[in-house]
């Protein structure tokens, strides 16, 4: 009976928001955080005036089985996507759902933050490190340290199967010379478990549960400032990113206003509206927000979002394998 509730209460909110999604003049589907959602539609609101935009915000994986049924049933409400990582979006790319858009604000980014024939666009760095607790006997300074006996048993980190970010940092750190999937290997054997998306990661650690975990930098930075007692560490061997990009359906109903939120988050006023909500903006020239180092001094792994995509169900796999997760 509880599972009928579920499934009627699922029903009656995607019709709600189906119903909704007709209504406006743009819809926008993001794995931002609530309130940074909502900050970002509030921006690009009152740059256009008199827009109406509804969102639906959910993880990476989640928004994207919700898109995927939309598209295979034919009638996909969304105009726009802001969600965690260009290999999903090259992803839809090749697949042809995308539609090309040639932003004028593109010659104020790095050419490696972009798509070149202009599909998706980095809209920030988020990086994925160490966070700790401030009472944990050791403090870390490289990834190679929470495969230490010092930390058997207090590793978590999040699952390449509820986080788009967690996938990405998986395959980063695959392909370092000296980690590898063998790094893995010794996390798990020293007792790490994997599990959840980063919110679960953040509250094990700062709760003092787990003493150390994998997480992305602006949640332990925010809620260090607010008093929690945890730290986080940009490893000696570089750190993975995700760069949450933004890009346009090839089936929007909105096209002129889905180019004008591409415009918008890409605008050093979009980018401004990052910054204050604790990221590292992706456009060239930006400060980066209180608790960060400055950001030439954040050593960047590189991925390749082509062969990520390619070797994608493979690497889940791998990464499943070894913690033993069913999906």
């Amino acid at each position: 009976m509880k599972n009928l509730l579920s499934a009627f209460t699922a029903l009656v909110a995607f019709g709600m928001i189906a119903g909704a999604a007709e209504a406006a003049d743009l819809v926008l589907y993001t794995s931002q955080p609530n309130e940074d959602a909502q900050a970002t539609v509030d921006g690009f609101k009152a740059a256009n005036p008199g827009l109406d935009v509804q969102w639906v915000r959910d993880g990476t994986p989640q928004i994207m089985a919700k898109l995927n049924a939309e598209i295979q049933a034919g009638n996909p409400a969304a105009d726009v996507l802001l969600i965690a990582d260009t290999v999903t979006l090259e992803r839809m790319k090749q697949a042809g759902q995308l539609m090309a858009y040639k932003s004028p604000e593109a010659a104020n980014y790095d050419k490696a933050l972009y798509d070149a024939d202009g599909f998706y666009y980095s809209t920030k760095l988020i990086t994925t490190g160490i966070i700790y607790n401030t009472q944990a006997a050791m403090k870390p300074t490289s990834w190679a340290d929470l495969a230490k006996p010092e930390a058997k048993g207090l590793v978590t980190m999040p699952s390449p199967l509820a986080s788009g970010a967690a996938l990405i940092h998986a395959q980063t750190l695959a392909g370092v010379s000296g980690l590898g999937w063998d790094y893995y290997k010794n996390l798990k054997a020293n007792g790490a478990i994997a599990a959840g998306g980063n919110g679960a990661i953040l509250k094990s650690v700062a709760s003092g549960e787990k003493a150390y975990g994998f997480v992305v930098d602006y949640l332990p930075i925010r809620e260090k400032a607010k008093g929690a007692p945890v730290e986080f560490v940009f490893p000696k061997e570089g750190v993975s990113a995700v760069t949450e990009p933004a890009a346009i359906l090839a089936s929007t109903k909105h096209a002129d206003n889905a180019k004008k939120f591409i415009d918008y988050v890409l605008s050093q006023k979009g980018q401004e509206g990052f910054l204050k909500l604790g990221y590292i903006p992706a456009r060239n020239g930006m400060a980066v927000p209180p608790g960060f180092p400055a950001r030439d001094t954040i050593k960047l792994l590189p991925i390749n979002a082509p062969d990520a995509l390619k070797n994608s169900e493979k690497d889940v796999k791998a990464f499943a394998d070894i913690f033993g997760i069913k999906g």
